[in-house]
């Protein structure tokens, strides 16, 4: 399988969703890229912006993308495998009233006003244009993915989305250093980031909403404007992923989920909430 090299250049960043953006690179499926972001805000300095091809649309996210998959198609799920994600050596977390917390970020571990924080670097935005036509924003994530906001999505995890267009038109960033679950301020730790993703596909799962496998655990996600229902979808899908994963019947699914699942809440501050459901595998055998 091929490793691809996407640079720290305009030329392969956009700030926003659509399906309509030409691809800035094609792969196989099982192929590797290695790209590198400014943060969310277009900044590779803390105070040094960077500046995109086109102003007035790059309005979200700093997203490297899309990548075309070979042979990806509506229906079938996109497995993104989070190989590597290293921050810079800065980042910020904005607050409000208007107000900003500058870190150092070195071996491991974030540096501010004396205090230090363990950084657990992850994507923030993983995810595809929906399949409507015309520019989408980058702030509420999907079902099939974009700022899900995640910070369980670490290296060594794998992210599977349900494909919305064909060809998959992948893209990523908002790199975050660390975050709390609820990312409550609306920012985390934003860095510019280096990172290694493998895209494949996958055309034996059936998915609506974003799954997650993590070290340990399965993942499932809701997103909506209600908190219920976001939790809602995600034990939706939990239950979907136990019936599949663990050949049980619905009933008994959700007898046991009410047992051995976990729900979090996952962000609060992206126009839509979020809430993964959280299946360990020491607790159910």
């Amino acid at each position: 399988m091929a490793l691809h090299e996407l640079p720290l250049d305009a030329s392969v960043l956009h700030g926003y969703f659509s399906r309509e953006l030409e691809p800035v690179l094609t792969v196989d499926a099982g192929d590797s890229i290695r790209l590198s972001v400014p943060n969310a805000g277009w900044r590779v300095g803390q105070d040094e912006p960077f500046e995109s091809r086109n102003p007035e649309l790059d309005t979200g996210h700093a997203l490297a993308g899309p990548i075309e998959v070979r042979g990806a198609g509506t229906g079938q799920v996109l497995a993104v495998r989070v190989e590597e994600v290293v921050p810079g050596p800065w980042g910020v977390t904005v607050t409000e009233p208007p107000h900003r917390i500058d870190w150092e970020l070195a071996n491991g571990v974030g540096h501010w006003a004396g205090r230090e924080v363990r950084l657990a670097p992850f994507l923030g935005v993983l995810g595809m244009p929906p399949g409507e036509r015309g520019i989408h924003s980058t702030i509420p994530p999907r079902g099939c993915g974009g700022n899900i906001d995640c910070k369980e999505l670490v290296a060594g995890t794998t992210l599977f989305l349900p494909i919305p267009v064909d060809g998959a038109l992948f893209s990523a960033g908002d790199g975050h250093a660390a975050q709390g679950d609820g990312e409550v301020s609306g920012t985390a730790i934003e860095s510019p980031v280096d990172a290694t993703l493998t895209l494949d596909v996958r055309d034996d799962l059936t998915l609506e909403w974003p799954v997650a496998r993590i070290d340990g655990a399965w993942l499932t996600f809701g997103f909506d404007e209600h908190l219920g229902l976001a939790a809602r979808i995600a034990v939706d899908g939990m239950l979907d992923l136990m019936e599949r994963e663990h050949g049980l019947s619905r009933a008994d699914a959700l007898g046991l989920a009410s047992v051995v699942v976990d729900l979090r809440v996952t962000q609060v501050v992206n126009q839509v909430l979020g809430v993964h459901a959280v299946l360990r595998d020491d607790s159910l055998r």
